[in-house]
């Protein structure tokens, strides 16, 4: 069984991975269960893939063995695109998901219907060794809503609406089928099947 460190603290994004990697026989750990300090991390890429990297050099320098980092976000058209990058920091480093939310909302009050599209892009960086890097990127188009629904998920999930839920109304095999980091991750599967048979 291959162990990865996971590049974050973020429960949620561990048992996402571990769901869609354990079929290979993989195990997902983040650094602090294994003793490591990540400390923080200068995530100052202009995109998704630059700021996974990033995460994933950082952890693999100090823990010297397979890694995965993510870094995703919420992109709203209607918003030229932000909070895009900024998604984690959308109302200030401390600010909580409710805030961001209630920002959000917020900006897009005045915002159509049919002018609410959105979609959330998850870019994946593992790092297997020195020389073994696996870049992949995942997509989700769907609208933001008007108000919250649901109580699962996490972050922006009880306003981005696909099919017409919200991802904090889906399970988590369903929010593995359609989301970003899902999409993202099953790539990173088959990347790893190919690299690692």
């Amino acid at each position: 069984m291959k162990e990865f460190i996971i590049a974050t603290n973020n429960s949620h994004k561990v048992a996402e991975i571990e769901r869609i990697l354990s079929p290979l026989g993989f195990t997902a750990v983040t650094a602090k269960e294994r003793g490591i300090d990540l400390g923080d991390v200068v995530e100052d890429g202009d995109t998704f893939a630059a700021n996974a990297y990033i995460k994933a050099k950082h952890a693999f320098d100090l823990c010297h063995q397979p890694v995965i980092a993510d870094d995703s976000g919420l992109c709203v058209d209607a918003l030229g695109g932000r909070p895009g990058v900024y998604s984690a920091r959308y109302g200030g480093h401390d600010a909580s998901p409710l805030v961001k939310i209630s920002m959000l909302l917020d900006e897009m009050k005045n915002v159509p219907d049919d002018r609410r599209s959105a979609h959330f892009t998850c870019a994946v960086c593992c790092i297997l060794d020195e020389d073994t890097v696996i870049e992949v990127e995942g997509r989700c188009e769907g609208m933001i809503s008007h108000r919250m629904s649901g109580d699962g998920g996490f972050g922006y999930d009880p306003v981005f609406v696909v099919d017409g839920r919200s991802f904090a109304t889906l399970t988590a095999e369903e929010k593995d089928r359609y989301s970003h980091r899902g999409s993202a991750l099953r790539k990173l599967r088959d990347a790893l099947e190919a690299s690692l048979s």
